[in-house]
């Protein structure tokens, strides 16, 4: 069988532009097709008109361990654009702050001396806090893939209070879910290779620019391959050798992949071929959970840190942005506010978001109460993220199936959340289909475990 010379790739986000460039390095024409006049999908960025500020959907991360969107802003030439941050910064009402940042020690236990100086847990919740950590290093994914991580937690002990001050903050914006609802696999897998597995995997990375400049090179980069991107093109049906776009136009390769999320995909996809793969009947059945980000502006500095978790609070992050051409004196004038797994926020107005946020800036930077709400721009993703749920993690499709569609996008069966990492993966994962090669040939490799932590996970 010879590698195909042309694809077209449905859905210009982090997992199709994955895709076009795996492709594309390996002489692959690709056409990538987004129905959106910009890429990035929901990462991505927007012109506020009320501002007429870029900002951003809502505030994406990554971290150290996210060795193939790493590998993809590498590809794409932008990882100088990403600013990287050790310490995490949690702030309490009435402005205490605690650190935790990696010590000397070796990992797994590198987080050992900045945990135990925090100030938000009491003793006894440190020691609770720390056997569970080692439960976690030793836990087996698979065995937990049909319980919650709150599930998980019961069976470690870990008291309520110690559950909502440390453990939900981390776990809500890394799954979107609270731990009630959570896989417990996937919130392991967030401990297990975010936290332990080495001194450096727990970086966050955030964008030093708009996230949709992240991706201006991906045209040349495809351009110089033969392929090309076709931005503002809606597709209304799809097979596995050409599509129909909204405006009737036929497009034909040798090989498509369909890098939409499922909701999209279900509807797209042609019926003939959703009726002989299984993966589209659970695909129709996979959930949704949102996040709200929240852009404010202030006449002055609020925000001392460039990002805080605020303990107990709604409100759980606070990101520092830096407009362009923002003087030094007003660092920390503009914030995001970022609230994960937002079911509850999603019907309140403008107006109520910016009141109960603005209350928790407050509560936790007393200071600011000094300052001037200038703007707020409330940003709802109401279908942000699959929800990670047990059952959903059930309902995850391979990349191929019986229909030979190939399949892209962070709700496929990457081993990761709904992440920018397994939306990178699940891209090089389709490329690796439609080159019919091993996943290990197009796959960045993960970062190694080191030896203390291998033995300790015995």
């Amino acid at each position: 069988m010879t590698t195909p010379r042309t694809a077209i790739i449905v859905g210009g986000g982090i997992a199709g532009i994955a895709a076009a460039l795996r492709l594309s390095e390996r002489g692959v024409a690709v056409t990538l097709v987004e129905t959106r006049k910009k890429l990035g999908g929901r990462a991505t960025s927007f012109v506020d008109a009320r501002t007429g500020m870029t900002i951003d959907n809502c505030q994406h991360v990554a971290m150290a361990c996210c060795t193939n969107y790493l590998d993809l802003c590498g590809r794409l030439g932008v990882l100088d654009k990403i600013r990287w941050q050790r310490d995490i910064f949690w702030v309490e009402e009435g402005g205490r702050v605690s650190v935790m940042q990696p010590g000397m020690l070796p990992a797994p236990m590198h987080f050992a001396v900045s945990f135990l100086a925090v100030r938000f847990l009491s003793a006894r919740e440190k020691v609770r806090a720390s056997m569970a950590m080692r439960a976690v290093l030793t836990a087996d994914r698979a065995l937990w893939k049909h319980a919650t991580f709150a599930e998980w937690l019961g069976a470690q002990s870990q008291p309520r209070s110690l559950i909502e001050k440390f453990w939900a903050p981390i776990i809500v914006s890394a799954c979107n879910l609270p731990p009630e609802r959570a896989s417990a696999a996937s919130a392991l897998h967030v401990f297990q290779e975010g936290f332990l597995s080495r001194r450096d995997a727990a970086m966050v990375g955030v964008a030093a620019v708009p996230l949709v400049e992240l991706y201006d090179s991906a045209e040349a980069v495809l351009a110089r391959a033969g392929g090309a991107i076709r931005l503002g093109t809606g597709i209304e049906r799809l097979w596995t050798d050409r599509v129909v776009t909204t405006g009737g136009e036929e497009l034909r390769a040798d090989a498509v992949i369909c890098a939409v999320p499922p909701e999209r995909a279900v509807r797209i996809v042609a019926p003939e071929l959703q009726e002989r793969d299984a993966r589209f009947e659970r695909m129709s059945r996979i959930t949704h959970s949102p996040i709200l980000g929240v852009h404010l502006a202030f006449d002055r500095p609020v925000l001392p840190m460039h990002s805080a978790v605020l303990v107990n609070r709604a409100t759980q992050w606070l990101f520092r942005k830096s407009p362009p051409g923002e003087p030094a004196s007003m660092l920390g004038s503009h914030v995001h506010a970022v609230i994960s797994a937002a079911d509850e926020w999603i019907a309140l107005d403008e107006e109520e978001i910016t009141r109960r946020v603005v209350a928790d800036v407050h509560a936790c930077f007393p200071a600011s109460r000094e300052a001037k709400l200038i703007s707020s721009r409330p940003v709802k993703e109401k279908l942000a993220t699959f929800a990670a749920t047990p059952e959903v993690e059930g309902l995850r499709p391979g990349s191929f199936g019986e229909s030979g569609l190939i399949l892209a996008g962070d709700y496929v069966q990457t081993g990761w959340p709904a992440t920018m990492e397994g939306a990178a993966r699940s891209g090089y994962m389709a490329a690796a289909e439609v080159l019919r090669c091993g996943v290990e040939e197009v796959l960045a490799p993960s970062l190694k475990r080191t030896r203390l932590v291998r033995l300790m996970a015995r």
